[in-house]
């Protein structure tokens, strides 16, 4: 399957390190394609760079993995993405009363504000609740981690959801892109446990089942 990246930074390296390792013919979407960094990125994975919108005219899945507060030029820049699977993996995570926190929630999301910017496109909500090294390789946990996701098309979730399995994961289905509402501050979970609490980054969720 051929994935563009928008986004080659810490989050969109390590799902590309990923997929590539399955097989995936990996397109970097970045505004330089002439950045060092990401071109030593590409020659690694064996994949191409494009200017983003290039990437994800030509993709079959389409992955966004910027900062959120760059998001919205940088998605509606793509052009008309109309039928394609958009995989958002993005937090709006900001500084919110002095604080690291959500500047969307309860009423809304970032995975609804993405759908509703590409109105045509197929958005699944995903990718958000761990750390970057684990979707590159989580295969020293003791445990299969679990991976939600969230949006309406159900054809776009089963794509997406051989993609998280190829990453390691055991997806699971939240519901329709509302749920996005309720994974974005699960991902806070993780971060606050992560960075805050001490519990440090090698870790995920994991669905615990009765035995036999």
């Amino acid at each position: 399957m051929k994935v563009a990246i928008i986004g080659a930074g810490k989050v969109g390296g390590s799902i590309a390190t990923g997929l590539s390792r399955k097989g995936h013919q990996i397109v970097l979407g970045t505004r330089d394609p002439g950045d060092a960094d990401v071109k030593t990125l590409a020659t690694k994975l064996g994949a191409t760079v494009a200017l983003p919108r290039e990437a994800a005219a030509g993709a079959d899945v389409v992955v966004l993995s910027l900062p959120w507060g760059a998001a919205e030029a940088a998605v509606k820049s793509l052009g008309d993405l109309s039928g394609k699977t958009v995989i958002d993996c993005m937090n709006p995570v900001g500084m919110v009363n002095g604080a690291l926190g959500l500047a969307l929630g309860h009423s809304t999301s970032a995975g609804e504000t993405v759908q509703a910017w590409l109105p045509g496109a197929r958005v699944v909500k995903t990718l958000n609740q761990v750390g970057a090294e684990l979707m590159a390789d989580n295969s020293r946990l003791t445990a299969r981690p679990v991976m939600f996701m969230a949006g309406n098309d159900d054809a776009a979730k089963k794509t997406v959801a051989g993609l998280l399995a190829d990453l390691g994961f055991e997806p699971q289905d939240a519901g329709d892109i509302t749920k996005a509402r309720i994974l974005e501050p699960f991902a806070m979970t993780w971060i606050n446990q992560a960075l805050v609490r001490g519990l440090g980054r090698d870790w995920a969720f994991g669905i615990v089942r009765p035995k036999g």
